[in-house]
């Protein structure tokens, strides 16, 4: 049995999709209550309270673990986790963590992220680690503004980075949690281009096949918006590598086609899918 944590958001949604049709037993957990795949079992915990994962861990084989905001915050305690997976005989764990661990690892989210990446490297389980770019599905965060007024509002409209799919994230996580040849990797995982705010909203505008304005916010005015689903520190996080990505951010990783064979979705691949949340 599998245990996908954030199972009902943009990869862990296409990842419980994805190994249940491959004939996997799954259970899946979220915060709130959600449609599943038929043969899935859900589970709504919270992982801010790890005692919740006792019960499930007990019969799970593999674990996937995506961190919710909140595991973000000072006084919570990912490694926990991990702790409990090598207590209930769980084999192995693929971690979704992020490119910035490498790109910028001074900052407070990105120490204990890397701090968590290396717990689970000593823990004796089999492992893999994603660690993707900035997501294709953050354009969501636009889609009322595009139903109700056609605009997109973002910072730094010009400056452009290569955007993952997260069911890209999910067919990895996928692979890395049924075969054995990926234990021990570290993938990074990108887009097949760069892309601007002004570009996705380009590419938004294409796939409803109307126009879309788009509107250059500041950086407070975007963080404003931000801190109401994420900690202020992860938001100056994102806003940081937003405005002035590094040569390491803007890299096209190989690691997509590295581990399906094929190359990762664009953005406007990833908008012509979703069209229907802007209309």
């Amino acid at each position: 049995m599998i245990v996908v944590t954030g199972a009902t958001g943009n990869i862990g949604k296409p990842l419980t999709r994805a190994l249940a049709e491959a004939g996997q037993k799954v259970t899946a957990v979220s915060r709130r209550t959600a449609e599943v795949p038929d043969g899935v079992r859900h589970v709504t915990a919270d992982l801010a309270e790890p005692a919740v994962l006792e019960p499930l861990l007990a019969d799970a084989e593999a674990l996937f673990l995506l961190l919710s905001g909140d595991m973000h915050a000072p006084e919570a305690k990912p490694t926990d986790i991990i702790g409990q997976a090598v207590a209930n005989g769980v084999r192995r764990v693929v971690l979704l963590s992020t490119l910035g661990v490498v790109t910028r690892p001074f900052g407070r989210t990105r120490v204990a992220m890397r701090q968590l990446e290396d717990a689970l490297r000593e823990s004796g389980l089999e492992w893999a680690v994603l660690r993707p770019g900035g997501f294709a599905s953050n354009a969501l965060w636009w889609a009322e503004s595009v139903r109700t007024r056609r605009v997109v509002a973002a910072p730094f409209g010009d400056i452009a980075v290569p955007l993952i799919d997260p069911a890209d994230i999910a067919e990895v996580a996928a692979a890395c949690l049924l075969e054995d040849r990926y234990n021990g990797g570290v993938y990074e995982l990108t887009g097949p281009e760069l892309i601007s705010p002004r570009g996705q909203a380009e590419a938004i505008a294409d796939a409803l096949g109307s126009p879309v304005r788009f509107h250059e916010l500041t950086r407070e005015e975007a963080k404003a918006g931000m801190v109401r689903t994420m900690p202020g520190e992860l938001a100056d996080d994102t806003l940081d590598i937003l405005s002035s990505p590094s040569p390491a951010e803007l890299r096209v990783s190989p690691d997509v086609e590295r581990v399906l064979g094929r190359a990762p979705r664009t953005f406007a691949d990833w908008a012509a899918r979703n069209v229907d949340a802007f209309r």
